[in-house]
């Protein structure tokens, strides 16, 4: 049997552009359907909100540890480059003082001591300038061996100097780096996007009957003062009256009662006596996170803290948040 194979192509010709064509349609189909966004949920949204803001709080924490370590510095820096300073001067005058006596030790020394002893018409008086010469001999020993010593105090004075400039500019790199991380995610938490999701974020509920603190320790006090911010905004790195970052709250409430306390989680941790969940008193520092945020403990499992961004200073459960230790200042 023979088979036309003309008419074969033009029958599979048809049936190939038809394929084709579906293959093109579904690429287009597929391609549609990547560059749709699905919109995300609110549940989404609030979840997210969350992240950041705690996010932000640890990055506020972070800043709050580098401006510690960035003042320290600083100052080690101004009293090395005074140390520099006086460590320059006083190589230069023993230089000068090396310097003058060497020109004096070889104008006295430049005629043979027994042809002065001949030529001297108080051969007393030579003697006594003699030993003037060897005097001064040994004082340019001296002076040199000083001026060596000072020498290599300078320095080291100024490699010290140079190594704190250098530590102020890291450090500065670092606190400048936090910074653009922290806006960068504040600006989605101010978005339009995240505005109905912020606002669900901060409805966190109220605690009408929380205890009323009482006592005179350091911590029952301050906590007093802290419940008198409740309602104030959360702002990154501040320390009041009008705004909080977690620990500024803390540091503002100590300070109430004179007492001064670092604006850094880190650094309120290693400070007071640790106690155990258990022996929680009202006063009592909270952390969470870590070392990331602290609060201060009323009781009846109760904290005020300044929570994070987007939430005001309020009354809330520690177990809104993973638990860490707790820290008594006294």
């Amino acid at each position: 049997m023979c088979v036309d194979v003309r008419t074969v192509s033009r029958r599979l010709i048809p049936l190939a552009v038809a394929a084709a064509s579906v293959a093109v349609l579904l690429q287009g189909g597929v391609s549609e359907a990547q560059t749709v966004r699905v919109q995300p949920s609110l549940g989404a949204l609030v979840a997210e909100a969350k992240q950041l803001s705690r996010e932000v709080d640890s990055l506020g924490q972070q800043y709050d540890g580098l401006k510690i370590e960035i003042t320290h510095a600083k100052s080690e820096e101004h009293y090395a480059e005074i140390d520099a300073k006086e460590a320059e001067q006083a190589m230069a005058g023993s230089q000068a003082a090396v310097a003058q006596l060497a020109a004096m030790g070889y104008m006295n020394g430049g005629m043979d001591p027994t042809l002065q002893l001949l030529t001297s018409g108080n051969p007393a008086l030579f003697l006594n300038q003699a030993s003037t010469v060897q005097m001064v001999d040994n004082e340019a020993g001296e002076r040199l061996s000083t001026l060596q010593r000072e020498q290599i105090a300078a320095a080291r004075a100024q490699e010290a100097a140079e190594q704190e400039v250098a530590t102020v500019d890291a450090l500065t790199t670092q606190i400048n780096s936090k910074v653009s991380q922290i806006n960068a995610k504040m600006a989605v938490l101010d978005s339009a996007e995240m505005s109905q999701a912020m606002v669900v974020f901060n409805q966190t509920g109220s605690y009408p009957n929380y205890p009323s603190p009482i006592g005179d320790s350091v911590g029952a006090i301050a906590l007093r003062h802290a419940l008198t911010r409740l309602g104030y905004p959360y702002v990154w790195a501040a320390a009041g009256p009008d705004a909080f970052d977690c620990s500024g709250l803390v540091v503002w409430a100590f300070a109430q009662e004179g007492i001064s306390l670092p604006h850094f989680t880190g650094s309120l941790w290693n400070l007071g006596v640790h106690v155990p969940e258990s022996d929680l008193q009202p006063g009592d520092l909270v952390f969470f996170f870590g070392e990331d945020h602290v609060g201060i403990y009323i009781g009846d499992g109760l904290m005020v803290d300044a929570p994070a961004a987007g939430q005001d200073v309020m009354v809330q459960p520690i177990t809104a948040d993973p638990y860490n230790g707790a820290v008594r200042i006294s």
